[in-house]
């Protein structure tokens, strides 16, 4: 069987929370392509905090 990531998706709010930003903040990032690892699942946009850590961690959330 195959390891399945159980690690939940957080929406937008979840995820300016979590990066300590506004939420509008994280929409800008998406539109503006900054490579945050944002998933489209219906219409919502969702996060893996993983995702998001590493994001950070490369240096791209760095990037003007």
């Amino acid at each position: 069987m195959e390891n399945f990531d159980n690690e939940k998706w957080i929406n937008i709010d979840d995820a300016a929370e979590y990066l300590g930003v506004k939420p509008g903040t994280v929409r800008d990032w998406i539109r503006k392509g900054k490579g945050l690892p944002a998933h489209k699942i219906g219409k919502q946009w969702k996060f893996k905090c993983s995702e998001l850590d590493k994001w950070v961690k490369s240096g791209k959330s760095a990037i003007e």
